[in-house]
C-alpha cells in the first residue's frame, strides 16, 4: 500500500511565535501533530519535547508483540501499535514533569497530541487534547477523535450547542493534556486504511475557524497534499489566524 504525505506549519497572523510541532517519519509509519501551550516558551518546549519522545518510543518498540516486556503495562483493549503510542505519549508526559521540576519558569506547559502509526493498511491512533484527526474516504469526512475540552463536555452534555461552543470564551480550555499531570487519560483507536483514504491531523488553529463542512471540501478537492495543507492554512489565516496551524495529510494511493 503506497503511502504518501505532506505537512505544514503556520504562525497564523495574531501570535508572535509558534508553539505547535509536529513529526513526519514515514520510515517509522510515524505522523504527530502537538499543540503546545504555556507561557515563556513553555508551550513550544512542551510540544517539541513530546513529538521527540513519541518518536523515540516507536523506535525502541519496534518488534515487541504483546507478550514481551513493555516499559509500562501493555492495556489488552488495543493492539501492539496502539500500546506503542501510548508508551510513546506516557513517556513524552514523564519528560514534561521532569522539565517543570528543574525550571519553575515552565510551570503550567503542556501540549496535546494526536498521532498516528501506519502499520501496511493498520493505522494505530492515540489524542489527547483538542488536537483532531480526520478521515476523508469516499464523499465524508469523519471526524476519529473528540476534543477533550470543557466545550465539547457541555455540548455532550446537551447544555451548549455548537454554534455557541464556536464563540464560547472557555473554547481554548482543555479537560486533558500532556503537562506532567499523574492521571494520564489517552484515548487509542484502530482503523484500517483502504485505497483513496486521505487522513488529516490538525491542531486547534484550524478547526476553531474552520467549520467541518469547508474542511471537507478542501480534503475532498483533487489538489495534492501540499496543495491541500497550503490551502487548510490559508483559509485559517483568512478567517483571523487567531492561533498556530498545523495540518499533516496522509494519503493512500487510489487503486
Amino acid at each position: 500500500m503506497q503511502i504518501s504525505w505532506a505537512a505544514r506549519t503556520d504562525r497564523g497572523l495574531r501570535r508572535s511565535h509558534n508553539e505547535d510541532k509536529y513529526c513526519a517519519r514515514p520510515d517509522l509509519g510515524l505522523f504527530v501533530v502537538a499543540d503546545g501551550m504555556g507561557g515563556h516558551a513553555g508551550g513550544e518546549i512542551a510540544a517539541a519535547l513530546a513529538a521527540d519522545q513519541i518518536r523515540q518510543a516507536i523506535e525502541t518498540t519496534a518488534g515487541l508483540s504483546r507478550d514481551d516486556s513493555w516499559p509500562i503495562p501493555f492495556d489488552a483493549g488495543s493492539g501492539v501499535d496502539g500500546n506503542r503510542l501510548r508508551v510513546g505519549l506516557t513517556k513524552a508526559n514523564i519528560r514534561i514533569a521532569q522539565e517543570i521540576k528543574e525550571f519553575e519558569k515552565l510551570r503550567g506547559m503542556g501540549t496535546t497530541v494526536v498521532a498516528i502509526l501506519v502499520t501496511g493498511c493498520k493505522v494505530a491512533l492515540a489524542h489527547i487534547g483538542d488536537s483532531r484527526a480526520y478521515l476523508h474516504r469516499g464523499a465524508s469526512l469523519r471526524r476519529l477523535t473528540k476534543d477533550h475540552s470543557w466545550v465539547e463536555e457541555q455540548m455532550r452534555a446537551g447544555t451548549l450547542t455548537e454554534a455557541a461552543a464556536r464563540n464560547h470564551p472557555w473554547r481554548n480550555i482543555v479537560t486533558r493534556s500532556l503537562s506532567g499531570c499523574d492521571e494520564l487519560l489517552i484515548e487509542v483507536a484502530e482503523l484500517e486504511f483502504e485505497a483513496g483514504d486521505r487522513l488529516l491531523l490538525c491542531s486547534d488553529g484550524l478547526t476553531a475557524v474552520l467549520e467541518d463542512s469547508e474542511i471537507q471540501r478542501v480534503v475532498a478537492a483533487p489538489a495534492d497534499l501540499e496543495g491541500v495543507c497550503d490551502e487548510l492554512v490559508g483559509r485559517a489565516n483568512a478567517a483571523g489566524g487567531p492561533d498556530n496551524i498545523t495540518t499533516v495529510m496522509v494519503a493512500v494511493a487510489a487503486n
